[in-house]
């Protein structure tokens, strides 16, 4: 089946050849098309260009966008969307005064979700996520992240990774499983480190490996969780699993994290809200993207990533939502965006190619998602009519999405 839209306003992330991701002053480039039209046949995107070589218009399903603007649907490469519950005692909390360190060392944070969801069944999870999972595909996000992580047992994690698969099996969007069992340390081994590591290690990884139930695998590197020394350790027994890493570093302390990550070949390093100067230096000619995460830094008021520093530096970014229920209970890409342009002061046309192409790349999905390119997944958001594309940071409280495609099909 054939589709075109027609008389698109601009239409955004054009891309003739497939580019992996932008780095630096490429990232303030935007590639657009105006008055324009794009074809895609089933889920597959198979010709764009100006409406003066539009193609004769008898054998296709035709919408027509005038005055709208169409680019690819969100790549959001860092949510925590698959729990039980939620946290909004600990917002009240933090409104109160506490920190996050506080509240945690109370029971709080990562625990307190792992104890709800020990408590859940595995049906009523997959329920609670779906439900998710169904909102950030109608804001726009057409290929999705998910960690575990709020198991920290073996039934736990696993009960987890077999509800984003079942999600994966369910519904049209990508979605990347990462494995996050180093999340935290369970009470029983808060001075044992080691005890649970091999948890990790030795129980859970063969059997994630045997199911097949984890792209990827992640560890919370900060001051009070895991050590560089243990994070190397996990990344090591991941990538002989087939795992690489997506780590967590760089949230409220710099410990040489991330340049460990650098060493074990990362595809990711995320949330970056502290970042040195040897931190940028060891992200530099590397294969490991930067993911930023400023609505958590909205959320729980911490610093937000210095993006105009790490730009300058030549570094790529991706943007991502970090959604979860204690520090970013929300999905909204759209928002992420404009916090990015309005806290970070990135650029609409940076914030754009972050939180698409290079959200593409820290999944893995930059040759089927993330850009307007010939051959590539018809993943489409068309907006309500707009004076221009900045509308979309700039409106940043206003749902401006008229309607989105994911693989080739309109999302109700």
């Amino acid at each position: 089946m054939q589709t075109i839209i027609i008389n698109i306003k601009e239409l955004l992330q054009v891309r003739e050849l497939a580019v992996e991701k932008v780095c630096g002053a490429e990232m303030a480039v935007l590639p657009t098309i105006k008055n324009a039209y794009l074809v895609f046949e089933n889920d597959v995107i198979t010709d764009f260009g100006a409406m003066e070589n539009c193609p004769n218009l008898n054998a296709y399903i035709t919408i027509d966008a005038i005055g709208k603007m169409v680019l690819p649907t969100w790549c959001d490469s860092h949510t925590h969307i698959v729990y039980a519950g939620n946290r909004e005692q600990e917002f009240v909390d933090r409104i109160n005064g506490l920190t996050y360190e506080e509240i945690a060392n109370r029971g709080g944070g990562i625990l307190n979700s792992a104890k709800k969801l020990n408590e859940t069944s595995e049906e009523e999870i997959y329920n609670q996520s779906k439900k998710r999972l169904e909102e950030v595909m109608k804001q726009g996000t057409g290929a999705i992240e998910i960690k575990s992580g709020y198991g920290l047992t073996v039934e736990g994690e696993l009960k987890m990774l077999r509800v984003i698969k079942k999600l994966s099996q369910n519904y049209p969007i990508a979605i990347k499983a990462t494995f996050l069992g180093a999340h935290a340390f369970p009470t029983e081994y808060k001075e044992n480190h080691s005890g649970y590591i091999d948890i990790v290690i030795n129980d859970l990884l063969p059997k994630i490996a045997t199911e097949k139930l984890a792209d990827y695998i992640d560890v919370f590197c900060e001051t009070g969780y895991f050590s560089v020394e243990e994070t190397e350790r996990i990344m090591e027994a991941g990538n002989k699993y087939g795992l690489r890493s997506k780590i967590h570093v760089n949230q409220f302390t710099a410990i040489n994290g991330i340049a460990a990550c650098v060493k074990h070949n990362a595809l990711s390093v995320d949330h970056l809200e502290i970042v040195t100067d040897d931190d940028i230096e060891a992200l530099k000619n590397c294969n490991t993207i930067a993911v930023a995460l400023p609505t958590c830094s909205y959320f729980i008021s911490i610093p937000y990533t210095p993006a105009r520093k790490m730009i300058a530096a030549g570094l790529p970014i991706a943007l991502a939502s970090d959604f979860n229920p204690g520090t970013s209970p929300s999905g909204n890409m759209n928002f992420v965006v404009a916090t990015a342009c309005i806290k970070m002061k990135m650029t609409p046309e940076e914030a754009i190619n972050a939180a698409t192409l290079n959200g593409a790349c820290a999944m893995g999905l930059s040759e089927t998602h993330g850009s307007i390119t010939v051959g590539k997944i018809a993943n489409l958001i068309i907006t309500k009519p707009l004076h221009s594309f900045y509308e979309l940071p700039y409106a940043f409280a206003s749902n401006l999405i008229e309607q989105v495609i994911i693989n080739g099909n309109l999302i109700p």
